[in-house]
């Protein structure tokens, strides 16, 4: 699918035990709604089941411009960006992306509290393992148009991995950082001029 030259719709995935409260969505919404107030802008709660996760996303995307549609994700999100861009074939930008969620989230069955709202919680299965493990299949095919920014210092995800699995992004290394991207106000530009946005 050939990627249209300005975004009207973008939507943001957050990573595992996170939500749309997190530091990168709410910038990335302030951003766009000072900015880019006509383009239409989506971050869902994400259930723990990857396979609900990505059913809830392109049912709600089902109606729009997917040439003029933009996915971010962060972590976790990063992989489902991957996957519905993949489906898609809009263009994506991943921060510090998971690559390898089944092998890693293997080690998290069981219950966890929400990060932003710690009376909250949930179970991650072991069903939601293989239903990672299915989803990354669908990595195979040529991948769409991708930036990723990925950080030497993440605390919790390899960066050699991270982009040793995204030979067809533009990746944005950083020397330090964090897994959070801290720092992520630094990379407004490179983020909003590779969306062009309408």
């Amino acid at each position: 699918m050939q990627v249209a030259s300005t975004t009207t719709h973008v939507l943001y995935l957050h990573g595992f035990r996170s939500s749309p409260m997190s530091m990168k969505a709410q910038t990335m919404a302030q951003w766009i709604g000072q900015d880019h107030p006509r383009v239409h802008w989506w971050c869902p709660q994400l259930p723990p089941s990857p396979q609900a996760a990505m059913a809830l996303v392109l049912q709600g995307t089902a109606d729009w411009p997917w040439a003029h549609t933009a996915v971010i994700g962060s972590s976790l999100g990063g992989f489902y960006a991957q996957c519905f861009a993949a489906v898609t074939g809009c263009r994506a930008v991943l921060l510090n992306p998971a690559v390898e969620p089944a092998r890693d989230l293997a080690q998290h069955v069981g219950r966890h509290q929400a990060w932003h709202d710690p009376l909250q919680s949930f179970y991650f299965e072991p069903v939601f393992v293989t239903q990672l493990a299915e989803l990354q299949t669908q990595l195979q095919a040529p991948q769409p148009e991708t930036l990723a920014i990925v950080a030497k210092g993440d605390e919790v995800l390899s960066w050699e991995e991270m982009v040793s699995h995204l030979p067809h992004a533009r990746i944005k290394l950083l020397e330090g950082s964090d897994h959070a991207l801290s720092d992520f106000d630094a990379h407004r530009s490179d983020i909003l001029d590779f969306l062009h946005l309408a």
